[in-house]
């Protein structure tokens, strides 16, 4: 194989390199003591000492914990940083390439984000797909990817676990986990208000307060309110949809916090989404035939032209309770939640019209067939879910006592139920309904163990044992019934994980880290589009090592990890080809292996540099594996078969960029008065992709780099700020997604917008 589908041994031990090489900085450099600014002179934003970094505490095993004492590879999104990102309105798809080794894309917009970690996710768009990669909501894990699109707002932290984490979150995480962590109520009165305004009309006000009870209650409301404009125009003149790419999208928590006494709280959370605007819109013969990936020529991403109706609302509802009794030596906790969310998504999928249709006509003068929204078939579709409802229970008890062992153990139960209502609005007799009820039940047993062996060494060990089973059934509608129209599946597995962290230094730990996880078999409904498929379990066994160090006297933090992972019976999904299929695929075997690296530093008093790399080098290995491609395009580069498949072993897995950069840089100029001027820029860096399990030339995603500028003044101690600022700022625009037809359809990443933003505490 070529040095691009496998790197060297120099490439896997380059992270420990870029380790070590920060070293000598311990040595080379002064080790000046920081001074604190004099009493009542201003602080930054978030209030941090200008010389020194603040220090990072995570929650990715369950407790607490210092990020340089745990043994698995986290990053973490918080403060300043996650308001800069968050402030054009753009919905969770902000973190992707945020962090090392993380991924994020939508076929489906604002409503159905699909997480990638070290290259492992899932291309799948159907609303029972099973994700490899978690998503964690306030201890409450979000299982159906609908309900991975809940808001970011008043947030304590966003952190980003790498897998497999089978043991303390269960099935359903080999690649891992992205856990979200709101911001508590408290008996402090203090409240936001956060608001911005910028193109295309758009608009995000976030706010949050903590209302003022007595006795042993206290209470925070948070809110967010995004808004954007109908900005593109579809130019044909019979169109339903006139105007299309806005949306509304509002959210709401409020939390309830009884804390009696220091041995028990209760802390009660009921959250809302409302969502109504467009899907996301897929634009016919975008993609310039033979190219790497162009747009075509003249293209511009304000207008379109297709002659279907695209909708998009989503109502999601859900409130958990998280108790916790603390006891002579334990800690015990409860977690009770239900989530309940009813998306409709209708969207033209060909994404351009029929030039000789009677019922819609060409704004161009011909001859224009073939061109940019021209299409030779129709494809109008929806997707809803309805009946849905998440039950889930966890009881974890924890240790509390000293000594050099500490543990955790509890039992997860599982409860989900929805319906799956697939509409088609183009084949005659239109419209025709689909409906597939699936339920899915889950439990589990786990536990782990922390030893300290020595004053130096530290070593830890989990345990999981996982059941899962699902039930699929066809309601009614017409469908493909040649494999049957209905199916069961019922797993059980045990996943375990074993990790050792050894402090050089008080400033430096090693940790290596073993560890395997499990995603529960899936199936695939029958619809008009193809028959019932189904995938088999599939195992993760990962393997890592790195280095975690805070030196030049806590000026610098570093932390780099180099790993590999073999994937047995790979979860894998075919979409698009000749027939327009949609069917789950096992791979026997993928792999992956690379490295990533977080750096922070602050080189000079009032400047903050951070930067995050990431190397993912992943492969498919099943040559029995051959898929076929949609008509006469796209450029196939895979070897065909004698039926005129082509071989998809050796590719890299979709969505799988192998780099992935990022960097930010925040410059503060402190003024007499207290008050503070500041610039922050933030970079984010993917190389291609391949959006399919085949390799083409056109439907191979071009690397994408997006930037973003922030001017901003503080004053009154703090409290007040005041901003402008730009989100990719070089406007480069990419087609970050395709649908395999025939017409090359693909979708775009958001052009150029900037703004306002004023922010004020209270």
């Amino acid at each position: 194989m070529s040095m691009t589908r496998h790197p060297s041994r120099a490439h896997l031990a380059l992270a420990v390199t870029l380790a070590l090489s920060a070293w000598p900085l311990q040595q080379a450099v002064a080790q000046e003591k920081a001074q604190d600014r004099a009493e009542g002179k201003n602080e930054s934003a978030r209030g941090a000492n200008s010389t020194q970094l603040e220090t990072v505490t995570i929650t990715a095993e369950r407790r607490i914990e210092n990020i340089k004492d745990v043994p698995n590879a986290v990053s973490q999104i918080s403060g300043e940083k996650l308001d800069v990102l968050n402030s054009s309105g753009q919905d969770i798809r902000f973190l992707s390439g945020r962090v090392p080794s993380l991924n994020i894309e939508s076929s489906f917009g604002r409503a159905f984000p699909r997480f990638y970690i070290r290259g492992l996710g899932n291309t799948d768009f159907r609303l029972n797909a099973s994700q490899p990669v978690s998503l964690i909501y306030d201890e409450v894990v979000q299982e159906n990817p609908i309900l991975k699109g809940f808001p970011a707002f008043d947030l304590t932290s966003v952190e980003v676990i790498a897998g497999p984490q089978g043991t303390l979150f269960g099935r359903n995480t080999p690649a891992g986990v992205v856990k979200f962590e709101s911001v508590k109520p408290s008996h402090k009165r203090d409240a936001y208000f956060n608001i911005s305004y910028g193109s295309f009309g758009t608009m995000n006000a976030e706010g949050a307060a903590n209302l003022p009870l007595s006795g042993d209650w206290s209470a925070r409301i948070s809110a967010q309110v995004q808004h954007r404009d109908d900005w593109v125009k579809n130019t044909l003149p019979t169109a339903v949809t006139k105007e299309t790419e806005g949306y509304n999208d509002r959210a709401v928590r409020l939390q309830a916090l009884y804390q009696p006494s220091k041995d028990f709280s209760a802390l009660f959370n009921v959250h809302n989404r409302e969502l109504k605007g467009s899907p996301r819109m897929f634009r016919g013969n975008v993609i310039k035939p033979g190219s790497d990936n162009e747009l075509v020529d003249g293209f511009d991403p304000a207008r379109v032209a297709f002659d279907g109706l695209n909708t998009q609302t989503l109502h999601a509802t859900g409130a958990s309770a998280r108790l916790k009794w603390s006891l002579d030596g334990i800690n015990l906790h409860s977690i009770t939640a239900i989530e309940t969310v009813q998306p409709f998504s209708r969207a033209d999928i060909d994404g351009g019209y029929i030039y000789h249709n009677p019922f819609s006509a060409d704004p161009r003068t011909p001859p224009y067939a073939g061109g940019e929204g021209h299409a030779t078939w129709q494809m109008e579709t929806s997707d809803a879910l309805d009946n849905h409802r998440q039950l889930s229970q966890e009881l974890r008890v924890e240790s509390t006592g000293a000594g050099p062992l500490r543990w955790q153990g509890g039992l997860y139960l599982f409860d989900e139920r929805y319906d799956m209502v697939q509409g088609d609005y183009a084949t005659p007799p239109a419209p025709s309904f689909v409906v597939t009820r699936q339920t899915n039940k889950a439990w589990a047993l786990f536990g782990s163990i922390n030893y300290q062996l020595s004053p130096a060494l530290n070593v830890r060990a989990g345990l999981r044992y996982t059941q899962d089973k699902k039930d699929l059934a066809l309601l009614s509608g017409t469908v493909n019934s040649s494999n049957g129209t209905s199916a069961s599946t019922d797993n059980n597995k045990v996943s375990w994980d074993l990790s050792g962290t050894y402090a050089l230094s008080k400033e430096t730990n090693l940790y290596a880290r073993v560890a395997t996880g499990f995603r529960a078999a899936s199936i695939y409904p029958a619809s008009g589009f193809g028959p019932l498929s189904q995938a088999r379990p599939e195992t993760v066994t990962s393997v890592e090592a790195g280095v975690k160090s805070e030196f030049w006297d806590r000026r610098a933090r570093l932390s780099a990890t180099v790993f590999g992972y073999t994937v047995k019976d790979q979860q894998l999904t075919a979409v698009g080809g000749t027939s327009n299929f949609n069917t789950l695929l096992n791979a026997s075997k993928g792999q992956g292996r690379g490295f990533e690296l977080n750096l922070d530093l602050i080189p000079m008093e009032n400047l903050l540099l951070t930067l995050g790399a990431s190397y993912n080098d992943t492969e498919i290995k099943d040559r029995s594996l051959a898929l076929p491609r949609s008509g006469s395009n796209p450029l196939v580069l895979d070897p065909a078969n004698g039926s005129g498949n082509f071989s998809i072993y050796g590719n890299v897995l979709p969505n799988a960029p192998k780099w992935i950069a990022n960097a930010t840089a925040r410059y503060s100029i402190p003024m007499p008065s207290g008050d503070e001027f500041f610039i922050y820029t933030d970079w984010a860096y993917r190389s291609k992709v391949n959006y399919f399990l085949y390799d083409s030339k056109e439907y191979t995603g071009r690397a994408l780099l997006e930037g973003g500028l922030r001017l901003g003044y503080i004053w009154g101690e703090g409290k007040y700020e005041a901003a402008v600022f730009g989100r990719n700022i070089t406007n480069q625009i990419r087609v970050t997604g395709a649908i395999d037809f025939d017409n090359m359809t693909g979708f775009i990443n958001d052009p150029r917008t900037y703004g306002v933003q004023f922010k004020a505490m209270f």
